[in-house]
Formats: C-alpha cells, sequence, structure tokens
C-alpha cells in the first residue's frame, strides 16, 4: 500500500503543543469537530495540539480549498456529505499548512490569531446532526460475561451471536456531546420478591466502554452495502458511552430488547478521527468460527489498534480512578461486517448515522468494559482511590472515557468522552 504523507511518523508541526509525545491531537491526527467560542458562532474546525484551527478562517481567506460554506456550519455533515474524494484533499490541506517547514501561516501573525483558537476558550458541540442511532453487541468477551451472569454459564451464547452482528436501534435524539450532564433516568424496575413492578429512579446505573463510526458515505433504500467496500462509507470513529439502566433493562428487554433502559443519553466524544488517521493502526480481528455467510465476508485486516479505557470520578475526589482497560482490537465483528449487515435487507443510510460498537471488554477482569461486568451485576464491588466502593454509578459521579492508537513517538487520540451523573428529577 502507497505510504500516507499525512500519517509519516516523522512529522512534526510549528504548533509546539502538537509535537508533545503525550497529546492526543499530532499533526498525524487532524480530527474533525465543531466548536464555539464566546465571540463567534459555530463552526468546524481541527484539532492540533492544544490548540483548534478554525477551517471557517482559512477558507474565508482563500488557504483552504473546498466547497464555499461548508465550514461556517453548525455540524460537519455538509462537509462530509461531499465524499472521500474532499475528506483527502482538505486533509491534505492541512497536514500542509500546520507542517513545522510551510511559513505561510506561522508567519502570518494577524491570520494565526484569529485562526488558532486555544481548546480551552471553546466549547464543544456535538460534531453531527444524527439522522439515526444503531448499537451493536460485538464483544464476544461482553456478550458472554452476559450470558453467563443471565443464562445458563455452559450456553452463555445464544445460537445467533456467532452468525449475525446482533444489533438495536436506540435513539438519535439523546446522544449528547462530551461533557453534558446525565440525568438519572425514572422508570419501572421488578424486585425479585414482588409480583408486581415498582416505580422509581434507577438503581443500576452503569456504562457502556464503547466506539461509534459516522457514516459518510450512505447507501440508497434497496440497495446494501457490500461489505469489502463497507469501510469506504465510514467518515471516522468517536468514543461512545451508552449509558444504561441495568434494572431497567432486565425487566423490559423481554420479547424485543433495550427500551426506556437506553433511551435517556449515549454520549459521544466531540472530535472525530478519520480514518485515515486511524489506518496505520489497522491490525487483524479475532478468528470467527463458524466462518461468517459470504455476505459477511472481508479479506484482510479490518480491527484497529485502539487502546480504550474508562475512569469514575466521585464527586468530591481528586482524581479518578482507572476502573477498566481494554482495546478496540478485540471486537468479534468488524466495523465494515457491521453495516454490511444493516444494509443486507436494504436499509438505506444517511450521512451523520451513528453506529455504537456495543460494549467492548477485553479477556482479563480488569478489560471489562462495564460495571454489570466488573461487579457481578452488583453482587461484589470495586475500590476507588478515594476508598469508596461501587456496584454501579452514584449520583454526581463522573465517568470519563479516553482512547488513543499509540504511535512512534506519537499517538492519535480521541479527547475524552465524560458526563457527570444528576440526581433523578421527582415524577409529578
Amino acid at each position: 500500500m502507497k505510504s500516507d504523507p499525512t500519517t509519516l511518523p516523522s512529522l512534526k508541526s510549528w504548533v509546539q503543543s502538537a509535537n508533545a509525545p503525550d497529546t492526543d491531537f499530532p499533526m498525524q491526527n487532524l480530527p474533525f469537530g465543531v466548536f464555539q467560542t464566546a465571540d463567534s458562532p459555530a463552526r468546524v474546525g481541527v484539532a492540533i495540539g492544544s490548540e483548534i484551527l478554525d477551517l471557517a478562517a482559512l477558507a474565508d481567506v482563500g488557504l483552504l480549498h473546498c466547497e464555499p460554506g461548508v465550514f461556517s456550519r453548525p455540524r460537519l455533515n455538509d462537509f462530509i456529505a461531499l465524499g472521500r474524494v474532499a475528506w483527502r484533499n482538505v486533509r491534505e490541506q492541512i497536514s500542509a499548512l500546520l507542517s513545522e517547514s510551510n511559513r505561510t501561516l506561522q508567519d502570518d501573525g494577524g491570520l494565526r490569531s484569529k485562526a488558532l483558537i486555544s481548546r480551552a476558550q471553546a466549547t464543544m458541540l456535538l460534531p453531527v446532526d444524527i439522522p439515526g442511532y444503531t448499537d451493536f453487541y460485538s464483544s464476544k468477551e461482553h456478550a458472554t460475561n452476559v450470558g453467563m451472569l443471565f443464562r445458563d454459564p455452559q450456553n452463555a451464547l445464544l445460537p445467533n451471536w456467532s452468525e449475525i452482528p446482533i444489533g438495536y436501534n436506540g435513539r438519535a435524539s439523546s446522544v449528547v456531546v462530551s461533557g453534558t450532564p446525565v440525568r438519572r433516568p425514572n422508570g419501572q424496575i421488578k424486585l425479585p420478591d414482588q409480583e408486581r413492578p415498582i416505580f422509581g429512579p434507577c438503581r443500576k446505573l452503569d456504562l457502556e466502554l464503547e466506539t461509534g463510526f459516522i457514516v459518510g458515505v450512505p447507501n440508497q433504500l434497496g440497495d446494501p452495502i457490500p461489505c469489502e467496500r463497507a469501510e469506504q462509507h465510514i467518515f471516522g470513529m468517536v468514543l461512545l458511552n451508552d449509558w444504561s439502566a441495568r434494572d431497567f433493562q432486565a425487566w423490559e428487554y423481554v420479547p424485543l430488547g433495550p427500551f426506556n433502559a437506553k433511551t435517556f443519553a449515549t454520549t459521544i466524544s466531540p472530535w472525530v478521527v478519520t480514518m485515515d488517521a486511524l489506518e496505520p493502526f489497522r491490525t487483524a480481528q479475532p478468528v470467527q468460527s463458524p466462518e461468517p455467510l459470504p455476505y459477511l465476508r472481508h479479506e484482510g485486516k479490518h480491527a484497529f489498534d485502539i487502546e480504550l479505557e474508562a475512569l469514575l470520578k466521585p464527586q468530591q475526589a481528586a482524581e479518578p480512578t482507572t476502573i477498566a482497560h481494554t482495546n478496540f482490537k478485540y471486537m468479534y465483528w468488524s466495523m465494515a461486517q457491521q453495516l454490511a449487515h444493516h444494509t443486507v435487507s436494504g436499509c438505506n443510510t444517511r450521512v451523520g448515522d451513528l453506529m455504537g460498537s456495543g460494549t467492548i471488554s477485553g479477556p482479563t477482569r480488569d478489560s471489562l468494559g462495564s460495571l454489570l461486568e466488573m461487579t457481578f451485576n452488583g453482587r461484589e464491588s470495586i475500590t476507588l482511590k478515594t476508598g469508596e466502593k461501587r456496584a454501579f454509578i452514584e449520583d454526581g459521579d463522573e465517568l470519563v472515557l479516553r482512547g488513543w492508537c499509540q504511535g512512534e513517538g506519537f499517538r492519535v487520540g480521541f479527547g475524552t468522552c465524560h458526563g457527570v451523573v444528576l440526581p433523578a428529577k421527582p415524577f409529578e
């Protein structure tokens, strides 16, 4: 494969913070997001070190060539809709402008002060308008752990799990950007010693450590996306926390699956890391047995080596506790297979559609992506740095997800995906 000059490990920027080995946003990344500041409206930017490059400001003076106006809009959808050639062309232009040897923007102090904004001074917004949201269930370790909790441990996986990427259609309207507080939901809970359910605040609030991908090239109704070409339809990836009310879920999921247990909030990170940036970290996915049916087969490597971690911080704690460390490469079903299966019936997708990976768990106790697994559905607890114990999430707790690909002297990161849990509203 031809080498990509925008991902070379040797790349350095004149933006010095982009050259730090621990930054999530070096020259090799260049993720897209939407931001606003106190004195300007929402617009499209790219993260570079501790700064945001304002693409609208560059386009206005002719330093960035693309469809007029797409970077002055409050969502990425119009830019994404231009297609892969445009994505690539803009990435190459940005990489060139930020390169340490390029003096164009570096030496123009007036323009640089307008086009380069401190991330600390910006408010990040939901990066895309999300027409539809689907969440999958594609980690074999997670599905097995859950199956052992609620079914016969000897038959933890249901017969269909190894044949199709299982998923459910979630609620796009409640997808929120990182930093948005999450309200504890009210709902029905069936206690084991009572004949009928009770109503009240969720008692088993959980996180799900996930990633999500953004559809960039849609398909028409009735026109499936072939598995071997599915990755060409993906614009990029985000971190995703599929907040879950486990007690609601246990009562409502039979016979049609999750409903109110999942609809109250899904948090995503504000920066969309492109597939170009992730390409150097492509790796082999787990061996699939039985061999998938022909429409779910693809040659080559379709997993990505993305380190992931979840942290929990109580309200009064000075620092968070890492409660899980796992990796996206453990996922049994690939993003390409998820998208191919989603559309094989003829289901159409739209630009900005969000597809969640499902909880990502690894093979060890410290790599589990949900408290449901870590605490055996609340029968045990985890101990935080403060000495406090948790079986599930309490009011005031902040959950933080992080993710990154480790390169040679640099990392391609996602930033953070975080939210604080607020008490349930009294039901009147």
